[in-house]
């Protein structure tokens, strides 16, 4: 297989129930290696869209690749990772017992698991938990297992859905050093994540999905270098100066002695700072705030849904 093909690719995936359509059009491409975020308010079809991509529901017009083999194949599945969001284990098996039957699963032998188990029990911090059972795990144990049966057959694509559910924040920053030591060691990986500032600090690229459509997908730095939130405190300030303002934004309110507006280049704000103070302004302060991911998911998919 040529290692150049991208990761995933899908063209108009569509899948109908009855008279419901869950997912209009998915079409979207994921290079190998980088972590892919998916967002979404709630019924945007995104579970949908994953249980296609992993051959688990059939689509119903469409076109999607997995590591370029058409999705659902074993070729494919056998080299895919998966954590989804509900998860249901074997709550009677001990924790290496669960890594044991899931590792045969995959076809793995018991040479290759007596080695493999112990380096993923370690990975996420359950090593003296390897004896426990399942039944006795907290919720964020119970993630932290299903994090390592996600990588045990060391995947080239890992789906991780809702990955940091139910962890605390020494949790979740272990969930991000392993999805950063796997995009390090080359792994492809999918996430659809609630927490965005878990997707913020993670992921190289971002999908936005609206009513089963995507709507945007960009490289997540050049979307958080875009849009600026500045709030200017300064007297004397005329309607004449407002308006003027509106050369370098669209949006411009003003409150009192506060103005506040929306920039697209930082290097503007030398030149406002410059006019307000020929137009016989006083300024007191300028403050630049970079547009945080939250915001930018109510601007393109809108607030009439929450996450």
């Amino acid at each position: 297989m040529n290692d150049t093909t991208p990761a995933i690719e899908t063209i108009g995936l569509r899948k109908v129930f009855g008279d419901k359509v869950a997912v209009e059009d998915l079409s979207l491409r994921v290079e190998r290696g980088e972590v892919f975020g998916f967002l979404g308010p709630n019924g945007a079809g995104k579970t949908t869209s994953v249980k296609m991509l992993l051959g688990l529901s059939a689509p119903t017009s469409g076109r999607g690749l997995l590591l370029g083999s058409p999705v659902g194949t074993a070729s494919a599945l056998r080299k895919v990772g998966f954590l989804p969001e509900h998860f249901r284990f074997h709550d009677w098996l001990k924790a290496h017992e669960f890594l044991f039957v899931h590792g045969r699963l995959y076809g793995m032998n018991g040479q290759a698991l007596k080695t493999r188990v112990p380096q993923l029990l370690d990975l996420v911090g359950l090593t003296a938990h390897s004896e426990k059972r399942l039944s006795d795990f907290s919720k964020g144990m119970l993630q932290r297992i299903g994090l390592a049966q996600a990588l045990l057959n060391e995947p080239e694509v890992v789906f991780l859905d809702e990955p940091t559910s139910g962890l605390d924040p020494l949790g979740r920053r272990l969930v991000r050093d392993i999805i950063r030591d796997l995009k390090t060691r080359g792994t492809t990986v999918f996430l659809n994540s609630h927490l965005l500032s878990e997707v913020e600090v993670t992921c190289d690229r971002v999908s936005f999905v609206k009513h089963g459509r995507v709507v945007q997908t960009s490289p997540l730095k050049s979307l958080m270098n875009g849009l600026l939130h500045v709030e200017i405190r300064a007297q004397k300030i005329t309607p004449d100066t407002i308006a003027g303002l509106r050369r370098w934004s669209p949006t411009v309110d003003a409150t009192g002695e506060r103005i506040r507006l929306e920039l697209s280049e930082e290097t503007f704000l030398p030149e406002i700072h410059r006019y307000l103070v020929q137009q016989g302004a006083d300024v007191y302060s300028v403050t630049p705030q970079r547009i945080s991911l939250e915001e930018l998911f109510v601007q393109i998919v809108g607030s009439e849904v929450g996450l």
